[in-house]
């Protein structure tokens, strides 16, 4: 006689994460012993979680920002819902989502609530605001029965504020949220014609040396930084160039004028807008650039670092327990244009020990972040409480 599953009810503000961020991970949870669920806001993103993780999907609205008439509403739906499913275990990715699924399940007695902690909007905000999130995020913590902080410093950051007991947290693995699938993030895997075709398509040449930054066009993830700094190196070196991979979702964190008019104006700045395919511009890529102001443990370090990239990170939770200065990469200070041009500086004119670098780096995330490795560390979390 078959086993019965266990029911296992994932949540996420919005469907992108549920599809984006745990892309696979569903999928295997369902067929290694639990039945499972995924919960989101409405969308066509949401039916491609459906049908690529072959898992059924519940959708309720929940707002991202500050709206408490509507939280009130989306957590009377959560609650009524997991009331209605009794899981066994909610687990719950993202902020919005992880306060109103921790409530909402607690309230409806699921026995296992986790909570995953992928960056905090909280380190970057000041006065009123800041004492906002740092209360939400503490209710958050206290209808947990356990919160995973996502790299080691973030679990740090979070014992340092008080904002959960440390008998709480626990990072899995090395951390990460969902690891990385290292066969396909595989320079080997990308054909030449088509490293060539997008190399044409910008006008750079093969001989050009060509640094990439994948991410949203914030102010929040370095851009303005990384946009001054390559034009202060395009004056002096004529062979660069800078491919710039990402839409700007968020108006309420611009870009300058400035910035925007480089991205828009300067011959060697290519900004192709967000891009399925993001392993081929890894693929044409000499050097990766990030320079963010705050990450959980950013997956596109990660996807970087697999591409074999030798990569210039700022010293922030997550990106500075993927690279090591000097060994894989470079770490610089937040929001520091200078040091950011003296390592774009040195990552040209050190060529081989670039490519070393990126040969280190695919080894590291092979040996720590292999994504079917921390499935099964997830998996065995689970077992644990069951």
């Amino acid at each position: 006689m078959p086993t019965k599953k266990h029911k296992l009810i994932r949540i996420t503000t919005v469907a992108k994460s549920l599809r984006r961020l745990l892309t696979g991970q569903l999928h295997y949870m369902n067929t290694h012993g639990f039945e499972v669920t995924g919960v989101s806001s409405p969308g066509e993103l949401l039916n491609e979680v459906q049908d690529y993780e072959k898992v059924p999907t519940h959708a309720i609205h929940m707002q991202r920002g500050i709206a408490p008439l509507q939280d009130l509403v989306s957590l009377w739906k959560l609650y009524v819902y997991l009331k209605q499913e009794q899981p066994q275990i909610v687990h719950t990715h993202t902020p919005k989502a992880g306060t109103l699924g921790m409530i909402a399940a607690y309230w409806a007695r699921v026995p296992v609530r986790l909570h995953t902690v992928a960056g905090l909007p909280l380190m970057e905000a000041k006065g009123f605001k800041r004492k906002l999130l740092d209360a939400v995020e503490r209710l958050t913590y206290r209808y947990a029965t356990c919160v995973y902080p996502n790299s080691v410093n973030l679990k740090e950051f979070i014992i340092k504020e008080k904002l959960c007991p440390a008998s709480k947290l626990k990072v899995i693995g090395h951390g990460s949220s969902n690891g990385i699938d290292t066969s396909q993030f595989d320079p080997h895997q990308i054909p030449t014609e088509t490293v060539v075709s997008i190399k044409q398509n910008l006008g750079i040449q093969d001989a050009d040396f060509v640094f990439v930054f994948v991410g949203r066009l914030v102010k929040d993830k370095g851009v303005n930084e990384l946009l001054s700094a390559f034009v202060d190196l395009a004056e002096e070196l004529t062979h660069i160039h800078l491919v710039v991979v990402g839409n700007n979702d968020d108006n309420s964190d611009p870009l300058t004028e400035q910035s925007q008019n480089r991205l828009e104006l300067h011959p060697k700045i290519h900004a192709v807008g967000y891009k399925t395919n993001v392993v081929d511009y890894f693929a044409l890529a000499d050097v990766f650039v990030f320079p963010s102001y705050r990450e959980g443990f950013p997956n596109v370090v990660l996807q970087a670092a697999a591409m074999q990239l030798c990569s210039i990170v700022t010293d922030i939770n997550g990106s500075n327990e993927i690279i090591t200065d000097g060994e894989n990469g470079f770490v610089i200070p937040v929001k520091n244009t200078e040091r950011l041009v003296e390592k774009m500086q040195w990552c040209y004119t050190n060529k081989s020990e670039v490519k070393a670098m990126g040969t280190q780096s695919r080894k590291l995330i092979q040996e720590r972040f292999e994504r079917t490795h921390l499935w099964a560390l997830i998996k065995k979390e689970y077992d644990s409480y069951l």
